[in-house]
């Protein structure tokens, strides 16, 4: 008994990581903006939507703006993945909840991936150094209102 709970253990981490021992999603992320072309980010984008269906991971956008950083998570919130509760951090408004549906998640990805450099004048000196991101993590590890 305890060694086929052993091997239903073993078989179910070896489903959730690639062959190099990662996560599936762990490379889903993306520097903004991105050098790939739109084709390559909305393929992207319906990964990310796939695992934050299937996994218990969160896809966050993290933009800084003159006035501070911007954070949009989104988690799926039924087992379907047709509704997402969308967490959205303005360091100037601080947190807004929100439930959206996957159609809108997937426009709002694809809008901020494919958008192209902020100009200077919106952004500050601090945050030129940091680029704006796209990544898929564990819900654990997002950052919560």
């Amino acid at each position: 008994m305890a060694s086929e709970r052993t091997i239903q253990t073993q078989t179910v981490q070896q489903a959730a990581t690639n062959s190099d021992g990662k996560a599936p999603w762990a490379d889903l992320d993306v520097v903004i903006p991105s050098n790939r072309d739109h084709a390559s980010l909305v393929a992207l984008v319906e990964c990310a939507l796939v695992e934050l269906t299937h996994e218990h991971v969160g896809a966050v956008v993290v933009a800084q703006q003159v006035w501070g950083t911007k954070r949009t998570q989104y988690v799926a919130v039924d087992d379907l993945g047709e509704q997402f509760q969308k967490r959205h951090f303005d360091s100037r408004l601080g947190w807004h909840e929100t439930t959206v549906s996957r159609e809108t998640v997937r426009d709002e990805l694809i809008t901020q991936l494919t958008r192209s450099a902020a100009s200077p004048a919106e952004r500050t000196q601090e945050a030129a150094s940091e680029p704006d991101t796209f990544t898929v993590k564990p819900v654990r590890d997002l950052q919560s209102p």
